[in-house]
């Protein structure tokens, strides 16, 4: 009884052999009968230069692509199918045709430029690791010519293929995040990488606010965040206008918060005029004997025209209503001349 191991489908390894060789000689039967129909296409339609003529100079009767779509439907077949015979017929003479070599391999490889290249090429049959031998298959020859393969081996090849696959963006977003449930995946990408794909998937305001505050829950992420000043400033600043943001709700829903509010802001500013007279009034007198250098008193001086223009603004804020600062007088506050 044959081992079920020695058996490659329903037949025995020998068997199967047989039927190998018997398929080469087939296919080899059919390559020479596509070449024998690129030559019928040829001599039907040679091939021309761009914007040539008939080769023997008649007018002609039928444009090249009608002769063949004639020819096409004469004998059962697509257009294209008859393009593809003529093309590889006129690519590969017959002196330089491979008997055993798929006539897919020589349409494929006759889309090098150069002939002696394409000469070489079809002399140098790629290594099959499976059978242990050199020799053409329609992958082998595509990738010879940078053609995309149909069965990816290389990382390079499958990564194509992937691209190929995912050009759709929901099948790219459905892909990616069943690639990154596996840990092994993650692992190979660089931070950087990571950053990148984060920044990403959180351009939405409402995600980037969901992410930021789950991250800032992690105590170490938080205290290493705000090392950085220009975060600590814009979450300052955040913080500062949440406030702003709750006190207006506050004086919307509660009216006399307002009314308390500016009785507060009332003492505060007559608070700051008492204050500031107080502390002159006990400053000057204890400066009677003293003597000032020229810069100490023109230091003085501004700050004076600074005090003088603050209460300026005041009296006009008081009488006219305008509470806004203009560019120059912001200056003049901030002590720039």
């Amino acid at each position: 009884m044959t081992d079920v191991t020695d058996r490659i489908g329903n037949v025995t390894r020998q068997r199967y052999e047989q039927l190998v060789t018997q398929a080469k000689e087939l296919i080899a039967q059919i390559a020479r009968s596509q070449f024998s129909l690129g030559d019928i296409a040829l001599e039907i339609e040679p091939m021309r230069a761009v914007g040539g003529s008939m080769p023997n100079g008649t007018e002609d009767l039928f444009t090249v692509t009608e002769s063949l779509q004639m020819f096409a439907d004469d004998v059962g077949v697509e257009r294209r199918t008859v393009e593809d015979w003529r093309y590889t017929a006129n690519r590969w003479p017959a002196k330089r045709r491979r008997e055993g070599v798929l006539f897919t391999v020589h349409r494929i490889l006759a889309s090098v430029v150069e002939e002696d290249e394409r000469w070489a090429a079809i002399e140098d049959a790629p290594f099959n690791p499976r059978t242990g031998a050199r020799q053409w298959t329609p992958d082998g020859a595509k990738r010879v010519v940078g053609q995309r393969v149909d069965r990816p081996v290389t990382v390079d090849e499958k990564v194509q293929a992937v691209a190929d696959l995912t050009r759709d963006d929901e099948v790219a977003a459905q892909v990616a995040t069943d690639l990154l449930k596996r840990p092994a995946v993650t692992e190979h990408v660089t931070p950087a990488e990571r950053v990148r794909v984060v920044t990403e998937l959180t351009r939405d305001d409402t995600v980037a606010q969901e992410v930021t505050s789950s991250l800032l829950r992690r105590p170490d992420v938080a205290r290493k965040t705000m090392r950085d000043d220009t975060t600590r400033m814009l979450v300052n600043r955040a913080q500062f206008d949440n406030s702003n943001e709750t006190r207006d709700r506050i004086r919307e829903r509660t009216p006399a918060v307002r009314a308390i509010e500016h009785t507060i802001e009332y003492l505060d500013l007559v608070g700051s005029c008492h204050s500031f007279v107080a502390t002159l009034g006990r400053l000057v007198p204890q400066l009677r004997g003293q003597e000032f250098t020229e810069d100490e008193r023109e230091t003085v001086r501004r700050q004076i025209g600074r005090v003088r223009a603050a209460a300026d603004w005041l009296e006009g804020a008081l009488d006219n209503g305008e509470f806004t600062l203009d560019e120059q007088l912001v200056e003049l506050l901030k002590g720039e001349e």
